[in-house]
């Protein structure tokens, strides 16, 4: 398979290869060279243990009538 490559130094993953990968838009890939000078592409996945504390706790209980009112309300902005 053969991809070119733009003035920008982008390049789009053939089919194959991003079906292979299960990558989609907005996915990242990154680009490992070995010992032999093989390029290796790899689909980049975080796992749900890295994500845990990147959003503070909440200041205050909210309820489950809050979080369905707000629902309701940006619903309604729609």
């Amino acid at each position: 398979m053969i991809s070119k490559i733009t003035s920008k130094g982008q390049l789009t993953l053939p089919k194959k290869i991003r079906k292979k990968l299960n990558v989609h838009s907005g996915d990242k890939v990154e680009f490992l060279i070995d010992e032999d000078d093989n390029v290796l592409i790899l689909p980049v996945k975080t796992s749900m243990i890295k994500l845990k504390g990147m959003v503070p706790p909440p200041t205050k209980k909210v309820s489950l009538q809050d979080m369905e009112d707000a629902i309701e309300f940006e619903g309604s902005k729609l």
